[in-house]
């Protein structure tokens, strides 16, 4: 007979005396002879259905037959014998699988108080001797001992039934151990937590070591006494990870970020911010030693745009010295110099640029005077960039400043500048609305691009208007045809580009968006003919002209007409144009 029992220690004993080893020997035979009695007497009435069957068949009158009432004969001792052999199997898992369950539940059960138990135990095993005998679990456990009672009863079915709900009783309390063990689980840890906590909490306080009152100086004493050994000899700054020691001086695109007022080179006050182009921006200054105005160019903090400084300085200076006496109408360079990892470039100081100039007193265009005296200037410096050999390729009106008194133009920026034996074909010379054709095709140039930029030019100051308005080199193209008809065939056929406007036929190619769909498409253009006129343009933008000034416009036509050549060998040289009319004529009165 199995037993449980839990004592103060929550430990359980399990036991099966001898005693009660026999009663359920003696159970389990009795149980046998019950089920060989039954199935005897079952074998025994169907030897006697067989018989009557036989019987009935032998003979013609029908019999109806019922259950014998006889009783079964007995069973051999062999079968009973092995029935028991086996019984004594089963009986002998059962109860290794009853101990395994109570043993691992005692486990759990116990595993939640197993420091402070085994502290206890240490200390009454030293005091106390240990008991030989163990309790017995029916003498301590009467709830669990209730489930055992009916062990005796000779029915299977109890036997079975009170099997599963041992097991049944046995699975709930795991349960409730597992819940009992995190939540001790859980209090321990917090109370670790807390423990340690106060422990470094502890040695922190102890390690902080107390100030003697010798050690604390006497901030207010007569005697100067302070000890300097924990004063460092030198300050060092971490320059690399400190964000805010490292200098701001460029805005993301690496232009200087100017502030008005600000001390460049320790000389030049900034005054006004003039403007910002491609390679720099340009800012007025005041020369603290003579208390003159400079305009001062600050190239980009980029190696490609130090070095078109570099090359720009060099231009610059050549020109100035080809031109000491300030004859040909270029700007001058004063001096250069380094700051905060920019290029500057110190330049005489003019009034404002071009624009500016056609913005505010010429939106119908400049008055003629003005015009004519303006391109003389511009052929004058053209003719020296000739004489040296050098190409702006970026004549426009920001380029073209003007003094304070309106009377004097001078050419700048010369960062584009190049050799006339250094240049190379390119389709993105000059800015586009100034472009000359030679360039979009793709064929050799030379200083008549600098003369189809300055015949743009001139006429934006004589009408207040752009003249060739093309979106790309395409509608450039376009544009020039509408005033001077089509390109001749020889030209396009040397053009390095030629295959992007024109087809095998030299017919041009005009790339438009469709109206309904928006999407990009070639139309194909045959016959090309002019349909404006310089003249007719230049009358619609020129107004409130006197009488000698309408004489003038037919001369100014005939000067752009000489410039806008398709062909750069048959343009009006510089000379010619010194020489025309329009230049050297006086405006009557």
């Amino acid at each position: 007979m199995l037993g449980l029992s839990t004592d103060d220690n929550h430990r359980v004993e399990i036991s099966i005396t001898a005693k009660n080893k026999r009663k359920i020997l003696v159970i389990l035979e009795m149980a046998e002879l019950k089920h060989h009695k039954t199935k005897s007497s079952r074998s025994l009435r169907e030897e006697e259905v067989k018989k009557s069957k036989r019987k009935h068949h032998r003979g013609s009158s029908k019999h109806h037959y019922t259950d014998s009432k006889t009783p079964p004969l007995p069973a051999t001792i062999e079968d009973l014998l092995k029935r028991r052999d086996s019984l004594k199997e089963e009986l002998t898992r059962i109860s290794e699988n009853c101990l395994k369950s109570a043993m691992t539940d005692h486990q759990l059960h116990t595993k939640k108080y197993s420091n402070k138990a085994q502290s206890k135990k240490h200390s009454s095993d030293k005091s106390k001797p240990v008991s030989s005998k163990k309790r017995k679990i029916s003498d301590t456990s009467p709830e669990v001992s209730h489930n055992y009672t009916n062990l005796d009863s000779e029915d299977e079915e109890t036997i079975i039934e009170q099997q599963r709900l041992q097991r049944k009783q046995l699975i709930e309390k795991l349960i409730t151990s597992c819940d009992d063990k995190h939540k001790g689980d859980k209090e321990r840890e917090n109370k670790q937590i807390k423990n340690t906590s106060n422990d470094v909490k502890e040695k922190t306080i102890i390690s902080e070591p107390k100030p003697s009152p010798k050690e604390v100086p006497d901030m207010f004493s007569e005697n100067d006494d302070f000890d300097a050994h924990n004063v460092p000899d030198q300050v060092k700054q971490d320059k690399d990870n400190n964000t805010q020691l490292i200098d701001n001086w460029d805005n993301s695109d690496g232009y200087y970020n100017t502030t008005i007022g600000d001390i460049i080179d320790n000389r030049y006050t900034i005054k006004t911010i003039l403007g910002q182009g491609v390679f720099a921006n340009v800012v007025r200054a005041q020369d603290n030693n003579n208390n003159s105005n400079v305009a001062i160019k600050i190239i980009r903090n980029n190696d490609m745009m130090y070095k078109v400084g570099l090359k720009e300085i060099s231009f610059i200076k050549e020109i100035n010295e080809a031109d000491k006496e300030n004859k040909y109408h270029c700007v001058q360079l004063l001096t250069h110099f380094k700051h905060k990892g920019h290029l500057c470039l110190v330049l005489e100081s003019l009034h404002m640029d071009m624009r500016s100039i056609i913005k505010k007193y010429g939106r119908h265009g400049l008055n003629m005077k003005a015009l004519m005296s303006y391109s003389r200037q511009l052929m004058l410096a053209l003719r020296l960039l000739k004489k040296l050999g050098i190409i702006h390729s970026d004549i426009k009106p920001d380029n073209i400043l003007v003094n304070e008194k309106k009377n004097v133009l001078k050419l700048c920026d010369f960062g584009s500048a190049c050799k006339l034996h250094q240049n190379e074909p390119t389709p993105y010379l000059v800015s586009r609305f100034y472009r000359a054709p030679e360039i979009i095709l793709g064929l050799p140039y030379n200083h008549g691009v600098d003369m189809w930029s300055a015949g743009c030019t001139i006429f934006e100051m004589a009408t207040g208007k752009i003249l060739f308005t093309g979106s790309s080199n395409n509608k450039m193209l376009k544009c020039f045809m509408d005033f001077k008809g089509k390109i001749p065939s020889r030209l396009i056929k040397k053009g390095k580009f030629k295959d992007q406007h024109f087809n095998y036929n030299n017919n041009f190619l005009l790339h438009k968006k469709d109206e309904t769909t928006l999407r990009e498409k070639v139309v194909e253009i045959t016959n090309i003919t002019a349909t404006k006129d310089l003249y007719t343009e230049m009358q619609k933008a020129c107004k409130n002209l006197t009488t000698a000034e309408e004489k003038k416009l037919p001369q100014l036509k005939d000067f752009l007409d000489k410039i806008f050549m398709f062909d750069p060998n048959h343009r009006a040289g510089i000379l010619d144009c010194l020489k025309h009319p329009f230049i050297q004529g006086e405006l009557e009165k």
